[in-house]
């Protein structure tokens, strides 16, 4: 039996202009994220500033468009001052966090010579843990201004001149949890970031800032959290975070895809509390919502991934090896982020290399791309422009979490200036392929397909390897296009992505 999806995709109903802020990603001083995998003096590829090579142009083909420093559950006992300045003069401390130690030798300013060098914007983030406003303000001012005061001197002294002039800023992390370092209580942290805002934004009137929503959707203050921290700080933020990683507990494929659908769940119930927020205000006011940490994330779970013994430097952690299945997952979910893109504004993959990445290296040797590697840089290469309110009409299957869910997951970008629209499209039958129909109305005619490509294996664990890269795009080969009704056979657990232009 094949299956049949028809869509209708009409230019003049969108859900709102994407923010590619949607692309990011997350590098935090855990494991081999940064020594070891975007930092390594010694390395063979590495440049003057200790920068591997290899790392950084897989970072500049997987696309991320933002990222996120420098943590996580690092950022809740670090002291911003031990990263700049002279190297030899740099403390060496215990990092409590991932229980290692911490050499700082790589900080703010490398960092960002860093982003510069892969043309990313930054999302810094603040330590409302162990610190608060006061630190926060002359971390700021270290930043972001030009010169003629004490921080801003202190930066120009270390050698740069110019502000890095860091726009999007987080107020701490995951500060619900009782593992993060000084976790608060919703009015504790809600009186924290309202204050730490307000001096914030003194200093830098066009800074945006990002309040800690809850870790994820099932800690038993969810909602409640949410509500209590943005009546708080709602005039300050602009933003508040959702943390969402995805399981497959059971290996039931079923049961993974229904993940996603948990993460659309998510998204529109904070939306939800942040308007109720506002209507209690009367206020015309929207928070956005930053998903500033998410992934595919349940094989590298146990004690021994996320503590070694000894406090050493770098250990290995949370090195999640990712296999077909994961890529299939992510991609629905980089479907169901599009898809709300009237609130979700921004996103960070967690994390870029090594932790829980998109990339993996060997200390010493190679680097490679995941599997969750490749839809990931599909949506930074084709997620551009307005996302367009489809009517789809597709058959379902049934889960234990979720009940019925559609086999096809599907989001439709058209960006206005090009031309161009891309169809994302995954295909969550098990075991039958699907017939997709979708009509693109409105979108001009004489629409000729560009590019159309499939990530499908017949092993849903395969993975790959510093040796083969066994999971990878291929050319799609059905699909065309007549006048405005584009056609395509899915296969089975299938990641599709076409790219038309007129």
């Amino acid at each position: 039996m094949t299956l049949k999806a028809s869509v209708i995709a009409d230019r003049d109903f969108i859900v709102d202009k994407l923010d590619r802020r949607l692309f990011g990603t997350f590098v935090e001083h855990m494991g081999r994220c940064v020594y070891g995998g975007i930092y390594e003096p010694g390395h063979a590829t590495a440049d003057e500033h200790g920068f591997r090579q290899d790392v950084l142009e897989l970072t500049k083909e997987l696309g991320p468009t933002i990222v996120r420093y420098p943590g996580g559950n690092f950022l809740s006992g670090y002291d911003w001052e031990d990263g700049v300045g002279p190297k030899e003069n740099r403390p060496v401390k215990l990092d409590l966090a991932w229980h290692s130690t911490e050499t700082n030798q790589f900080g703010t300013n490398e960092f960002m010579t860093w982003i510069r060098k892969a043309d990313i914007e930054p999302m810094f983030a603040v330590n409302l843990g162990t610190r608060g406003p006061d630190e926060a303000r002359h971390f700021l001012e270290y930043c972001n201004h030009p010169g003629g005061t004490y921080y801003s001197d202190l930066r120009i002294s270390h050698g740069f001149k110019e502000p890095h002039d860091i726009k999007f800023w987080c107020l701490g992390n995951e500060m619900d949890g009782p593992w993060q370092i000084c976790a608060k209580t919703a009015h504790e942290y809600g009186r924290l970031a309202q204050e730490t805002g307000k001096v914030m934004k003194w200093v830098d009137p066009s800074v945006e800032l990002t309040a800690c929503g809850s870790s994820q959707r099932l800690m038993p203050t969810y909602a409640r959290w949410e509500y209590e921290v943005l009546d708080t700080c709602f005039e300050q933020v602009d933003y508040i975070s959702l943390h969402h990683y995805m399981r497959n507990d059971g290996n039931d494929i079923k049961e993974f895809f229904a993940e996603v659908e948990a993460l659309d769940y998510f998204i529109k119930e904070v939306a939800a509390i942040a308007d109720a927020v506002a209507a209690t205000r009367r206020s015309k006011k929207r928070i956005m919502l930053s998903l500033d940490e998410w992934n595919v994330w349940y094989k590298a779970h146990g004690p021994d991934d996320v503590k070694k013994p000894g406090w050493p430097e770098a250990p290995p952690l949370l090195e999640e090896i990712y296999n077909f299945e994961d890529a299939l997952v992510l991609g629905g979910a980089l479907i169901v982020m599009m898809n709300n893109a009237d609130r979700l504004k921004a996103g960070c993959l967690a994390q870029l290399v090594n932790v829980i990445g998109p990339i993996m290296t060997e200390t010493g040797g190679p680097a490679w791309r995941q599997t969750i590697f490749h839809p990931f840089a599909d949506a930074t290469k084709y997620g551009r422009g307005e996302v367009l309110r489809l009517k789809v009409d597709t058959t379902t299957f049934e889960t234990k979490s979720q009940g019925a869910i559609p086999h096809l997951l599907t989001a439709a970008v058209f960006d206005p200036e090009t031309g161009a629209v891309s169809v994302f499209a995954l295909n969550r039958s098990t075991d039958e392929e699907m017939n997709l129909s979708v009509d693109l109305r409105g979108l001009g005619a004489g629409l000729k397909l560009e590019a159309a490509t499939e990530l499908h294996h017949a092993d849903l664990k395969a993975v790959n390897t510093k040796g083969a890269e066994t999971i990878r795009p291929a050319a799609h080969p059905a699909a065309k296009i007549d006048g405005q009704q584009f056609t395509a056979t899915l296969k089975p657990q299938s990641w599709n992505v076409f790219s038309l232009r007129v």
